[in-house]
């Protein structure tokens, strides 16, 4: 029986899929920078926030070490292989941009569009977005 090969490896090297991922990846770490100023803690009760802010400086790391293992993977292919293993991981940062692209779109809150940046080239992304999450999850 033959080892299953990750098709995600080959997207995100090979297919430039690695862009979406770490603007997924760097836009994640802003919105965990700033999860205490969200409509939806400040709605809420404010010592949520704190605790929610605490937790998110946890995953800090995580993304930290997630974008190296992707800068390092252009040039290793065994590097990029690692990553099969942080899939949830990337699901995560993919799902987050996807969702605050939507809420700056139908809500135009300020909070999301400056999260997101310039809508107007953003709203791109979202293709892109449904793209990688499909590919990231492909084995042959």
């Amino acid at each position: 029986m033959s080892e299953k090969i990750w098709l995600g490896g080959i997207y995100l090297k090979d297919e430039g899929g690695y862009e979406i991922i770490l603007r997924s990846l760097l836009h994640y770490k802003k919105r965990l920078m700033t999860v205490d100023k969200s409509p939806e803690i400040k709605d809420s009760a404010a010592m949520f926030g704190g605790i929610l802010l605490l937790a998110a400086r946890k995953e800090m790391p995580k993304i930290n070490e997630t974008i190296q293992k992707i800068q390092k993977g252009l040039s290793d292919t065994q590097s990029v292989n690692t990553l099969e293993e942080d899939i949830p991981f990337l699901e995560k940062a993919l799902s987050s941009y996807e969702l605050d692209i939507q809420k700056a779109q139908d809500t135009g809150h300020e909070y999301y569009l400056n999260l997101v940046g310039d809508l107007a080239s953003v709203k791109n992304d979202l293709d892109l977005i449904k793209i990688a999450k499909s590919k990231i999850n492909q084995f042959e």
